[in-house]
């Protein structure tokens, strides 16, 4: 299992309905789109910072490994923000820096608000209720099939690599790099037999073009729901305080 798979399935937070914390983090996503970068994104990421450590006890070594590949992606992207090309060639930008701190704050802002969602809420429990919100049974089969042969693969990889290694299959830069040959070809290969096999199983089982499974009903939660609205609305209020009082 994933790392953050397997941090949603123990969050405090499991048991509650993925709506619940869908208004959470897509509202704070939200803010940190729509308001300011300053201070609207700072105030984004700190909100769910406390949220995350301090009531769905996220751990905080997994979130930060999940953090910063986006993260240097971001940053990667900004410094690009600092330059300009013009008739003189590459110069630096004057509004650069302004423009590069916007862009990694509302980067980090934005990806923390979804990591808290993914932190908390294991996609096997959102899938099956898309088809309740309008999204064809289709896509959702396709998304729910795809998620489960991720995890099949990822523990095909392993073994392989596993069996490699025991085969000293890594010794050399040489024999690294024709390992890792087998290794993509070997998987590319698994991935389509065992792809056949799922279709031959769906039609002996009599697919008729949807995947039914069973899904615990849990209440939404209003209190829930209530409290979160407000926090969204006080980071709003906040971000527009702190602009009109700090120009």
């Amino acid at each position: 299992m994933l790392p953050i798979d397997a941090a949603a399935h123990a969050s405090s937070w499991r048991r509650r309905h993925p709506a619940d914390k869908a208004v959470l983090s897509f509202g704070l996503l939200g803010c940190a789109v729509a308001l300011p970068p300053w201070p609207g994104a700072v105030l984004v990421a700190g909100t769910v910072l406390v949220i995350a450590f301090g009531f769905a006890k996220v751990p905080a070594r997994r979130l930060w490994r999940a953090v910063r590949a986006p993260l240097g992606f971001a940053a990667t992207g900004a410094l690009t923000l600092l330059v300009g090309v013009g008739a003189d060639g590459v110069v630096w930008a004057e509004e650069g820096p302004r423009h590069a701190g916007e862009l990694l704050a509302r980067s980090t802002a934005a990806g923390l608000a979804m990591l808290l969602f993914a932190f908390t809420t294991p996609l096997s429990d959102v899938l099956p209720r898309l088809t309740r919100v309008g999204v064809p049974a289709a896509v959702v089969d396709v998304a729910a099939v795809m998620y489960r042969m991720l995890f099949l693969l990822y523990d095909t990889t392993a073994r392989i690599n596993q069996a490699q290694a025991g085969r000293l299959g890594h010794r050399t830069r040489r024999a690294r790099w024709r390992s890792v040959a087998g290794l993509g070809s070997a998987v590319f290969v698994h991935a389509f037999a065992r792809a056949q096999r799922l279709e031959a199983g769906l039609a002996g089982r009599g697919y008729d073009g949807r995947l039914r499974v069973l899904v615990d009903e849990v209440p939404i939660s209003r209190v829930f729901v209530a409290g979160s609205l407000s926090v969204v609305a006080a980071v709003v209020a906040a971000t527009l305080l702190l602009v009109s009082v700090v120009p």
